[in-house]
């Protein structure tokens, strides 16, 4: 069974634990003269039995779904005559998904050696038997479980308490989990970058002014040494979120103001979820509206001008993503600007200000934290675009100011860099993960700013 159908299974254990345990609780109280002498009220004792049985099977399958992969592997590299197991961590790496390929169907057996053809068999059996005993062993951790939580009921058990102590206790490891999910982003990301540094020096990568990552992967192939400059990279993601934010802050902000504060209620009912619609357009729509429309537009428009434009520009690109990232400064603005309390309108429409006046003098200031908020969290948006930029931008690693030119993002080269069959000792694979770091180290800056900036003006305010 898959782990989706099988959570979907041990969740209605966890229904029919509830159940049993509630209706036990009630059956145990009514020889004593009704629920008044539980100790709880049997909601918690049959919450309680459904932790029972809940808890340890969700502990099981998460354990077993975050082994069983690497275990497989190892038994699968272990079956290889010696001959063929990879010696290095890149090599394994693609070997198995060489394996994988054939076992998926991807690749026919006839394109591999045939011990590669005996392994892809090998680890097919392997995970339809992991399947096997992970149900087995989940669905009998549950069942065993919630018999003991069940039978463990007792009208002067404080279920109330246990229930709550054990819920805190999940709140504060789902915390947890969140926290130290970001740290192990941040240390996997900063290793693989410390082993990128110690093939390619700081200079050439924070200085230099090419980009062109071609390396050879093994010792007989023939490639370019390779260039890892990430200045043209970062020079294009400054300059089409640049061209973003020029069309989505000024033309969001304008539209929360008018919405929240000039609208009447049927404009903004009807407007409101009209613009709202672009956030769920999908990038790719974005993306092939930006190459087949507005990047011919934008070529044509400047060739009738005598200035030579490419048919994939930054322009292109930003301007669309602009149009895409509107909703995000929009509706946090309006959101915002709405939390504003009305007794502040009052007493600056009282003191004599007109409704422009307490616009710009009371009600913009006052949300102005979360409207840095929305366009920090626009600019986000815009860093991490990638689709948009592949489809109007194109890949070029051009190192120009010029929005009339082709330019790529981080983001771009990162999906370039590790698109398909990657060996993770080249550093032209590593080199993703240092484009990543710098990225982060980047957008923190931005935060950071951002942040001093509020507070400033926030000082100023109050």
């Amino acid at each position: 069974m898959q782990p989706a159908n099988l959570m979907l299974l041990v969740i209605v254990c966890i229904a029919v634990a509830y159940g049993l345990g509630y209706a036990r609780s009630r059956s145990l109280a009514m020889p004593m003269g009704g629920i008044r002498h539980l100790k709880s009220l049997p909601f918690y004792y049959g919450a309680r039995a459904a932790l029972w049985c809940g808890i340890p099977a969700l502990i099981v399958l998460a354990l077993w779904a975050a082994f069983q992969g690497k275990v497989i592997q190892l038994l699968v590299i272990g079956s290889l005559p010696p001959e063929l197991v990879p010696e290095g961590e890149g090599r394994a790496s693609l070997l198995l998904s060489q394996i994988s390929n054939v076992a998926s169907g991807a690749l026919p057996p006839g394109f591999v050696e045939a011990p590669v053809a005996e392994a892809a068999e090998r680890l097919k059996s392997l995970r339809a038997q992991s399947r096997l005993y992970m149900t087995v062993l989940v669905v009998a951790v549950a069942v065993l479980a919630g018999f003991l939580g069940w039978l463990r009921i007792r009208p002067t058990l404080n279920a109330r308490s246990q229930v709550e102590t054990t819920l805190k206790w999940i709140f504060f490891a789902c915390a947890a989990l969140a926290i130290l999910t970001t740290v192990g982003i941040v240390f996997s990301v900063a290793f693989e970058t410390i082993r990128f540094f110690q093939k390619i020096s700081f200079f050439e990568f924070f200085f230099g002014t090419q980009w062109s990552p071609q390396t050879a992967l093994r010792a007989d192939q023939v490639a370019a040494e390779g260039a890892f400059g990430m200045v043209p990279l970062f020079t294009g993601t400054l300059l089409i979120s640049a061209i973003a934010m020029v069309v989505a802050v000024p033309v969001g902000l304008l539209s929360a103001i008018y919405l929240s504060e000039y609208a009447n209620k049927r404009v903004r009912g009807i407007f409101k979820p009209l613009l709202e619609m672009l956030a769920g357009i999908p990038t790719v729509v974005y993306g092939f509206f930006a190459a087949l429309t507005v990047a011919p537009f934008i070529s044509d428009f400047a060739a009738s001008f005598g200035i030579d434009a490419s048919s994939q520009s930054a322009l292109a690109a930003g301007g669309v993503m602009g149009i895409m990232i509107i909703p995000f400064v929009s509706s946090l603005s309006d959101d915002v600007i709405n939390a504003v309390p009305q007794n502040l309108r009052d007493g600056s429409l009282a003191l004599g200000a007109t409704q422009s006046e307490t616009m710009k003098k009371v009600i913009f200031p006052a949300a102005l934290p979360g409207i840095m908020g929305g366009v920090l969290l626009a600019v986000s948006r815009a860093i991490g675009e990638t689709m948009i930029v592949v489809m109007a931008a194109g890949l070029a690693a051009n190192l120009t100011a010029n929005p009339l030119e082709s330019v790529t993002t981080v983001t771009v080269q990162i999906v370039t860099l590790l698109t398909g069959d990657q060996e993770f000792d080249s550093a032209k694979t590593l080199a993703a993960f240092a484009l990543g770091a710098m990225l982060f180290v980047a957008t923190l800056l931005l935060n950071v700013l951002a942040l001093k900036i509020v507070r400033k003006y926030r000082e100023q305010y109050d």
